[in-house]
């Protein structure tokens, strides 16, 4: 069969290691496609900055001829951001070029009207790289678990804030210096914000939320919080308890609709994914057949990632001459039958919680507080007092409750605060078991 054309825009971390596995792998890779795979032209912002030798295809700062050259079947976009990379492949699909992207901020926030664009043109949007890099978590949920009722999904999908957790626990250093330590080593970006933040884990728990609920793409009903306020001293007291604090995406399907949520976690220090340290990705699935599986492996990288975006590629080389009505859905479900379940405001979220607040050391004041919680109907699992250091009058109290409705616990700490035995406001993390749903 005659070889496949494509065309790569972008030629950053991730493109220059798509095409060094394209090329070391070339063998293999036409061996599974059934036809040889060739870059035919590439196009990048600075050209200086290749990093390519001899690549064997043209190379421009022209990333619209590269969507136009009528010999190119496939475009693969790792530009990353909104612009220029959504005209850009909305132009590739107009052309009747399939795509694959490892964008997940382009999937989460225009991939609704992309894949409706695809579907009129019959080609296919390919994503496996938008989600955990090298761990091929779309594919299993769209085709491996195909026969299950997806109850929940729970991941650590960002390596960077993964990283800063785990420095801060190991070594007992504020978030500010690990932090400092992960942009030094390239792991943070000098503006980490999307990373600390929740922002790419929320991208991604926008398009894994879909695939495994049948639901359109929602990023902006996801509940994002990040690690920046963590302290040391939360993690220590984590520790005591038999707890880590772990940044984590929980998408799950309950009774009144589906909870989508990115904020720090308390988890039991036995469960799996509480022992996930450093840049590592790891997500776990909850299906009614078959019960928990687990998908562990590096979330980033150029290699890593690279290795998803040719396994798409592979996809839709394999798939050119398929009929597009046969072919596997972009979200899972086919396009007609989209679920319109509701996603749940955080404050119907039921969890169980950590509380920490600085308490003056007299009689009198614990019990206002769990009178207090009493009253909310909050029931305490567990109490750490500590001791106050030397010439100190307040100590810190931290305290484990019982599940509870998120807008009874919003109400008990105001009114926690606003006693005047305590000090500052209440930190209140989320606690999960991540037992059977």
């Amino acid at each position: 069969m005659q070889p496949v054309k494509i065309g790569i825009l972008g030629l950053g971390t991730v493109g220059t290691g798509t095409c060094e596995v394209l090329h070391t792998n070339a063998r293999e890779i036409s061996r599974r496609a059934g036809r040889d795979i060739i870059i035919s032209h590439a196009a990048t912002r600075t050209l200086s900055n290749v990093k390519l030798s001899n690549p064997g295809f043209k190379i421009s700062d022209n990333a619209q001829a590269v969507v136009d050259d009528p010999e190119i079947s496939v475009v693969i976009e790792l530009i990353g951001g909104d612009q220029p990379a959504l005209d850009l492949v909305l132009s590739a699909i107009a052309n009747g070029k399939h795509v694959v992207t490892a964008n997940k901020a382009l999937i989460a926030l225009h991939g609704n009207e992309i894949f409706q664009a695809a579907q009129q043109q019959g080609v296919m949007v390919a994503f496996e790289a938008a989600v955990a890099g090298g761990i091929p978590i779309i594919k299993a949920i769209r085709e491996g678990l195909a026969a299950n009722h997806i109850k929940s999904i729970v991941g650590i999908i960002n390596g960077t804030g993964n990283y800063i957790m785990t420095q801060m626990r190991d070594l007992g250093a504020p978030f500010k210096e690990v932090l400092a330590d992960a942009q030094a080593l390239g792991y943070a970006e000098a503006d980490p914000t999307f990373d600390v933040e929740g922002v790419d884990a929320a991208h991604k728990l926008t398009i894994l939320a879909s695939i495994a609920f049948g639901i359109p793409l929602q990023f902006d009903r996801v509940y994002t919080e990040g690690i920046s306020a963590i302290t040391r001293e939360d993690i220590g007291f984590a520790e005591e308890l038999g707890y880590r604090i772990k940044h984590l995406g929980i998408a799950r399907h309950s009774a009144d609709g589906i909870e989508l949520r990115v904020h720090p976690v308390l988890i039991p220090q036995r469960s799996l994914i509480a022992n996930v340290n450093g840049v590592m990705n790891a997500v776990l699935v909850d299906a009614d057949a078959v019960g928990q599986t687990m998908y562990y492996g590096a979330g980033a990288g150029a290699l890593p990632t690279a290795s998803a975006v040719v396994a798409d590629l592979v996809d839709v080389v394999r798939s050119l001459t398929a009929d597009p009505e046969n072919r596997v859905p972009h979200l899972a479900f086919q396009a007609n039958a989209l679920s319109d379940l509701p996603v749940m405001p955080i404050e119907q979220i039921e969890t169980a919680y950590y509380l920490r607040m600085l308490a003056d050391d007299k009689p009198g004041v614990m019990s206002q507080v769990t009178g207090i919680l009493g009253t909310a109907g909050i029931s305490i699992e567990a109490v750490l007092q500590k001791e106050p250091a030397a010439n100190q009058t307040q100590i810190p109290v931290i305290m484990l409750t019982h599940t509870v409705k998120e807008t009874q616990m919003n109400k008990a700490i105001e009114e926690i605060e606003a006693l005047p035995g305590i000090s500052g406001n209440v930190t209140r993390i989320r606690v999960e078991t991540l037992d059977h749903d």
